[in-house]
C-alpha cells in the first residue's frame, strides 16, 4: 500500500485516487500522526438487472395471462 503524506495527497489528489484504483487502497498520513485510507467504492449493480426464466411460453399463452389478469 503507497503511503502519502498530507500535502502530497492534496498536491496531486487525481494521482492518488489513480493509485487507489490500481492497488485497491492507499495511505494518508497527517503530520500529527493520524492516518487515513482511501478505497475505491464498488459499483453497485441496478436493482433491475435480474435474470430472466425460461419459461416455455408462447405468444398466445403470454397474452392469455395479461388478459385474465385485468379482468381480476
Amino acid at each position: 500500500m503507497e503511503v502519502y503524506t498530507f500535502s502530497e495527497a492534496r498536491q496531486h489528489f487525481s494521482t492518488i485516487l489513480d493509485h487507489a484504483k490500481d492497488q485497491g487502497s492507499v495511505r494518508i498520513r497527517r503530520r500529527d500522526g493520524q492516518s487515513f485510507i482511501i478505497t475505491p467504492e464498488q459499483p453497485k449493480d441496478s436493482p433491475l438487472n435480474v435474470e430472466g426464466l425460461r419459461l416455455n411460453l408462447n405468444r398466445k399463452e403470454i397474452v392469455e395471462f395479461i388478459r385474465e389478469g385485468r379482468r381480476i
